[in-house]
């Protein structure tokens, strides 16, 4: 056994065994050191003290944790099984079991230091249990009501139109390629970039909506369309502001970066395009190779939570709205209770979609392009206020270029919402063919409460400003949004008719 003589006493180090036994077959023994140090150890004493009583700690809970290892190993019994524990100072009644103030686990004070994977474990339980028992009364209820006339109508063989539309989306990266391709050789000047930027992107907008408004598409062509048409727009004006940027801080003298060139490649816009992000850069971090593997497990995933996610609308969402009036016309406690009811399979579709988009197919689009930089998204479920969950685009592009234009805060902030609810509701009233503006002024609304959940987190704590988020999230906001919407295009519907 090795030990280390402090001060005349002996102490039992990581190496060797703990010979307690040393250490309180001692001398005589003061009251003071609980038997464990000499009387001759003075008040002058108390770093030796506490270097004894550290050690000893220290010992004896590791003695203790080798103990436990051991009698899990061995099915509960004593003994020297393992080879490596002495049970004689395993667990020895002389040794203090309680030697420091600590809180319970679930107290106030330690509960955000615990691990919950347990109870996390417990709640997808529970979450899947209480799930199944109610597909399946539903089902024995209801029966089977998927149907696919609201995703592809009689007419989707027809909604050619759009597919050649967003074939012919490509034209607009060529064309923002030309435009910079000809700065680069000084053949226009930056106001006429400015213009012909302007111009391409707002062509790339129009063009589509006119298409899918002309076209009597199904709502799923419709929607795809718009969708593709926002990324590729978004796209669009990070590539011209990024080159306009790189371009001024190549002719400044002086740039933050003296190895900043600008230059221009179709490969690396090509890339761009292609990849999964909406920011554009000349290069990005690769990774080293595809995991077909594992490429395979993610289209697996995808197909079923796609499954999951249209069972959940046609099951449970179409029913539910279907037998509802309109939240603004109607009774105000019955709008609420439909409101409530549809606030749950509401959530999980929403849910499901954002883990089938921004994780598997993001991840299934970055690894086949061995895009390195996969943090799609942050931990948005911890947002203190409906304004933090921000795409990095919008900072990028909108809020911070408002900034170092001398723009207030306010406006900036005001501005970056703006543009976000241009998109949603493009996506939505253009497929629809209703322009009510709902998911406009869902996404605009929520500019005083950003200030309001700001003011509620300095005064009450983040999880106040935590709550306002989920409540206005999947509880009021996009509940509502679903039933003003079906109800006026459902009435539409019934005029045209």
């Amino acid at each position: 056994m090795e030990t280390l003589d402090s001060g005349g006493v002996t102490m039992p180090t990581e190496n060797g065994g703990a010979d307690l036994d040393t250490l309180r077959h001692r001398k005589p023994r003061s009251d003071s050191s609980n038997g464990l140090l000499p009387d001759s150890v003075t008040v002058s004493d108390a770093d030796v003290r506490d270097r004894v009583d550290s050690a000893v700690e220290d010992t004896q809970g590791k003695a203790n944790l080798a103990g436990e290892n051991e009698i899990r190993e061995s099915g509960g019994g004593g003994g020297e099984a393992g080879g490596n524990v002495d049970v004689r100072y395993t667990y020895r009644p002389s040794v203090p079991a309680h030697r420091r103030v600590r809180e319970s686990p679930l107290s106030s004070d330690a509960i955000f230091k615990q691990s919950h994977a347990g109870l996390f474990n417990l709640c997808v339980v529970v979450l899947v249990a209480v799930n199944s028992r109610l597909i399946i009364e539903n089902l024995m209820k209801y029966g089977w009501l998927i149907r696919t006339d609201f995703w592809f109508s009689s007419t989707s063989l027809r909604d050619w139109p759009l597919f050649m539309c967003c074939l012919s989306l490509s034209i607009f990266p060529l064309a923002a390629f030309t435009v910079e391709k000809l700065v680069l050789q000084k053949c226009i000047s930056e106001p006429v970039v400015i213009f012909l930027h302007v111009i391409i992107t707002m062509t790339e907008v129009l063009y589509p909506v006119y298409v899918t408004l002309r076209c009597d598409s199904a709502f799923l062509s419709g929607v795809t369309l718009m969708l593709l048409t926002c990324i590729v727009w978004l796209k669009l004006v990070s590539y011209a502001h990024t080159n306009y940027d790189i371009r001024t801080l190549a002719n400044s003298s002086d740039k933050a970066n003296p190895e900043v060139s600008y230059y221009v490649s179709l490969k690396s816009l090509a890339y761009f395009m292609l990849a999964p992000t909406l920011c554009y850069q000349p290069s990005y971090p690769r990774s080293p190779c595809i995991r077909k593997g594992w490429v395979a497990r993610q289209f697996a995933k995808l197909i079923i939570f796609t499954g999951f996610m249209g069972f959940i609308i046609e099951q449970y969402i179409n029913p539910i709205v279907r037998n509802s009036k309109h939240p603004l016309k109607g009774d105000l406690l019955y709008g609420i209770e439909r409101v409530l009811k549809l606030s749950v399979p509401n959530l999980y579709v929403w849910l499901c979609m954002f883990y089938c988009f921004f994780h598997l197919w993001l991840n299934i689009l970055a690894e086949l392009l061995c895009f390195g930089d996969r943090e799609f998204y942050k931990d948005w479920w911890n947002a203190k206020s409906v304004g933090d969950p921000v795409h990095k685009w919008m900072v990028r592009h909108v809020y911070f270029p408002c900034l170092r234009r001398n723009i207030p805060k306010v406006p900036a902030i005001i501005l970056a919402f703006l543009v976000s609810a241009v998109f949603h509701e493009l996506c939505i009233a253009v497929p629809c063919r209703l322009f009510k503006l709902w998911a406009f002024l869902g996404i605009m609304f929520q500019v005083p409460l950003v200030f309001i959940t700001n003011y509620l987190q300095e005064r009450f704590g983040s999880m106040v400003g935590n709550m306002i988020f989920w409540f206005t999230f999947c509880i009021f906001g996009q509940p509502m949004c679903v039933l003003l919407y079906y109800h006026d295009l459902m009435n539409r519907k019934g005029k045209m008719s």
